[in-house]
């Protein structure tokens, strides 16, 4: 079947994802991600295409792209052929790292355009890796508070923080607050479990943030079920790899998805 041809921004601005072929890992290490930020830093600098915000996770990528005059499709599959070919020879594989193309919706309006931009950096946070949108070090996020941050030079800001306020100090207070409100509206992703790396890295959390010992306690197994049934909810994992990751029986886990 022919792919559909894509619908053209009115305002040359996108929600942009790109993912891992088979829901698996784009990122190995640190320095996978900050070959990816290069990546993007070339890219940019020979298409002049604008970028608002972005977000590295495990298995997928969020970025907000303005063309600027550019194709969107000529900027990503420059993006993602570069990536790829180093990915491949580092580690020594061959074939697809993504899946398919990359994904992509419109936006349109301001509010719009700031809303997404809090969806964006809000994502470690929704998938439990995070308490707050600053903890999180492969985002945009920290670029609008800092220009010494190591990825100021990568992120057009203007074009945010004229939306927030009149001078910069003033737009950035009000960024702060906007950024780590709940994030409101429906906006597309993936829509997948959780993959492993991430899953392990929110059970241990879950499991520090309450202080949860095997002694006995019947307030502690209470909370454990409680953690359990947020760790479901969170990963949609299939019961069979929750149990592998946190060690409970079928019989608890069950428990914990009626408690």
């Amino acid at each position: 079947m022919p792919r559909s041809r894509r619908v053209k921004s009115r305002s040359g601005c996108y929600h942009v994802i790109l993912r891992g072929n088979e829901k698996k890992p784009i990122f190995y290490d640190d320095e996978d991600r900050l070959r990816f930020i290069s990546t993007l830093q070339a890219k940019k600098k020979a298409t002049g295409f604008y970028l608002y915000a972005f977000c590295l996770m495990s298995n997928h990528i969020h970025m907000m792209i303005g063309e600027n005059g550019r194709d969107l499709s000529d900027v990503m599959k420059r993006i993602a052929v570069s990536y790829v070919s180093y990915f491949n020879h580092k580690h020594e594989r061959i074939g697809h790292l993504f899946q398919d193309r990359f994904k992509s919706e419109n936006v349109e309006s301001d509010r719009y355009f700031l809303a997404l931009a809090r969806y964006i950096h809000q994502n470690p946070v929704k998938a439990g890796l995070v308490q707050r949108p600053a903890d999180y070090m492969w985002s945009s996020y920290g670029c609008y508070l800092d220009e010494k941050h190591p990825f100021f030079s990568l992120v057009d800001t203007d074009m945010l923080l004229s939306l927030l306020g009149a001078g910069k100090e003033e737009a950035r207070e009000e960024y702060i607050r906007f950024m780590n409100q709940s994030v409101e509206g429906d906006f597309f992703d993936i829509n997948e479990p959780m993959n492993r790396e991430e899953a392990v890295l929110l059970w241990e959390q879950l499991i520090n943030e309450k202080g949860l010992v095997d002694n006995g306690d019947i307030f502690l197994y209470e909370q454990k079920l409680l953690a359990l049934k947020e760790f479901k909810e969170k990963t949609k994992l299939p019961d069979k790899v929750i149990m592998e990751i946190t060690g409970v029986s079928r019989y608890i886990l069950k428990k914990a998805q009626k408690f």
